[in-house]
């Protein structure tokens, strides 16, 4: 495959024989500056430290000097999701590689464009454990898109343009390139565009017209149809696709974890978000559906619980640019491979001849879902024990920040309490762990959201768990005129481990309290971290103080801002499918599961 195939690369001037010679090292800098990367988020080290010389003459790529290579590689995810661009993270050799792995295995499991560039050792030390060799092509081999060790510094320039179109072509996700440091110090022609040869991968974008006709026949014969929408539909940008086949079938929608903010949530035809901790209506009409047609969306888990019993009676539609994923978990009646964007297009087109222009009548199914909106709507009950709630706390944040805002979560019940208090209207607007769940994502994932889109307010609504671990990246945003806000959603323990402790292991809190909020020592004490790192610091904690301390976050651009949000330790996420049970066990509260119709 010819990088001419990528409309995103950049055309310089072709091939010539007066190539430039340079050094392995520049052709990097070269070479990322040819593909119109910008930014660059990483973090010196010897083997990689020839890159850093040229990189400092550069006047078209901002380097953003992380304090921990995760930091690098989740502010590369953030600033992927946020912008649908391409992220670049760098690293040295060893533990600086190693400490990328996280947020590599992250962007994997969420089809995250990153490119990871790592310094390696000697070529002719590779293999003798030299110091701070690791292996991290083997290493990461399962978790990336593809893999390149480079110890030609001719082969930098294809090298490093094949990980780009490979990261951000087909299911985009993250690609590695190891580069030796004698291939980073040794010479050669710089030859722009390279040739790239990739034999093998060949991304399916265009889907074969006889499926497109099938899936509209079945949708023309639903009676209770849903569409589940994936993240995929958000990487795919065909949001506005997506909505004219809601639209026109008059469908309901449900949008997963990953695909907050692909269909608005204003809209009368989103149920929600389907799944362990998704409204009753989205679980319920994918558990009762005749027709389920799966758009970007790989049935986890987390939304089809003991997939066996997973919408016993429905009919499966899978539309996914991954062949791989198409009947991986739920046999699909009618696969579909192809780039969901052009695969919506054409089944609207289809949808609407198979129907001559006469919509299905689904007005009795819409009727059971209103009835189910009308008697499980979203909410909480209000904590006992005289602190704030902090699904209160997500809700005053989306409110005043409004959908232009961007929100990155960390992981664990703030998380679930985001996606479900916080209304999305936009795509690429909620950023999250989804597939790993990875405790510290959220800070170095919003600061590269807001390097990404520096005009919007960028929050991190962190736990006090996930903060401290990646908190340190608040040094980066402080010295680099990053200014994100914060949201510590301080409940003093490991929020979901203990919401498991107390409804499965009764009440037996085994090594969850952090002793980070009400009545406890307080170490760290949030308050005075924050300021250590430059940053302006609130802490809240009762409800009439809320809006004015996120107001003055909002107001605040010179700086980043952390609020020490002091929440009630008792709260929990609801609604609720206890692990490995269908669900149609759905429990809205603790102790109420609503009724469903177990006879079709």
């Amino acid at each position: 495959m010819s990088l001419d195939t990528a409309a995103a690369v950049p055309r310089p001037p072709a091939r010539g024989s007066s190539a430039p010679v340079l050094t392995g090292a520049q052709a990097v800098v070269r070479s990322l500056e040819m593909l119109g990367v910008t930014d660059v988020f990483g973090l010196p080290g010897g083997a990689i430290l020839p890159v850093y010389d040229p990189l400092m003459d550069s006047t078209d790529l901002r380097h953003i000097l992380v304090r921990h290579e995760q930091g690098a590689g989740h502010a590369a995810e953030g600033y992927a999701s946020a912008s649908g661009k391409v992220g670049v993270a760098i690293a040295t050799s060893g533990p600086g590689a190693t400490n990328l792995v996280t947020a590599i295995a992250d962007a994997y499991m969420d089809s995250v464009p990153i490119v990871a560039i790592t310094g390696q050792v000697f070529s002719n030390l590779m293999g003798t454990d030299a110091f701070q060799e690791a292996d991290i092509v083997g290493i990461t081999m399962p978790i990336t898109k593809h893999s390149f060790l480079v110890k030609d510094a001719a082969e930098i320039p294809a090298a490093i343009a094949a990980a780009y179109e490979i990261a951000s072509t087909g299911r985009p996700g993250p690609v590695l390139v190891d580069i030796t440091k004698d291939a980073q110090q040794a010479e050669a022609p710089f030859v722009w565009p390279p040739k790239v040869d990739l034999p093998g991968y060949r991304p399916v974008t265009k889907a074969h017209g006889k499926q497109i006709q099938a899936a509209a026949q079945l949708l023309a014969a639903a009676r209770k149809p849903v569409l589940y929408v994936g993240g995929g539909v958000i990487r795919a940008r065909a949001s506005a696709e997506l909505l004219t086949l809601a639209e026109t079938t008059g469908a309901p929608v449900v949008t997963t974890l990953m695909a907050r903010g692909a269909f608005p949530d204003s809209h009368a035809q989103h149920l929600g978000m389907p799944g362990m901790h998704g409204t009753v209506p989205a679980v319920l009409a994918l558990q009762e559906a005749d027709l389920i047609v799966a758009l970007g969306a790989r049935f986890d888990d987390r939304v089809t619980g003991k997939a066996a019993l997973f919408a016993p009676h429905a009919q499966v539609v899978h539309v996914d640019i991954d062949p791989a994923e198409i009947s991986k978990i739920r046999t699909a009646d009618v696969p579909i491979v192809g780039d969901v964007r052009d695969v919506l297009v054409d089944l609207e087109g289809a949808f609407r001849t198979a129907t001559s222009g006469d919509s299905p009548d689904i007005a009795e199914w819409w009727s059971y879902l209103d009835g189910l909106r009308t008697e499980f709507p979203l909410g909480y009950t209000q904590p006992s024990d005289g602190l704030m709630s902090p699904q209160y706390v997500i809700s005053r944040i989306g409110e005043l920040t409004g959908p232009e805002g961007v929100y990155a979560a960390g992981v664990g019940q703030h998380q679930m309490w985001a996606a479900q208090f916080i209304k999305y209207e936009r795509p690429n607007a909620w950023l999250n762990s989804g597939g790993a769940g990875t405790m510290g994502y959220a800070v170095p994932a919003a600061m590269g959201a807001k390097v990404a889109e520096p005009h919007r307010d960028v929050w991190a609504i962190d736990g006090d768990g996930c903060f401290q671990m990646t908190n340190q990246e608040l040094a980066t945003c402080a010295i680099n005129n990053i200014p994100i806000k914060v949201a510590i959603i301080n409940n003093s323990s490991l929020g979901m481990v203990r919401q498991w402790q107390t409804l499965f292991y009764d009440g037996r809190y085994s090594h969850t309290n952090l002793n980070t909020g009400a009545g406890t020592v307080r170490i760290p004490d949030f308050v005075k971290l924050a300021e250590a790192y430059g940053c302006l610091a609130i802490r809240v904690e009762k409800e009439e103080d809320v809006d004015a301390a996120i107001t003055t976050a909002l107001e605040t651009n010179d700086r980043p801002v952390v609020i020490d949000f002091v929440v009630s330790a008792d709260a929990m996420v609801w609604p609720m499918v206890p692990q490995g049970v269908s669900n149609s066990y759905v429990q809205y509260a603790r102790d109420h599961a609503p009724s469903f119709d177990q006879e079709d």
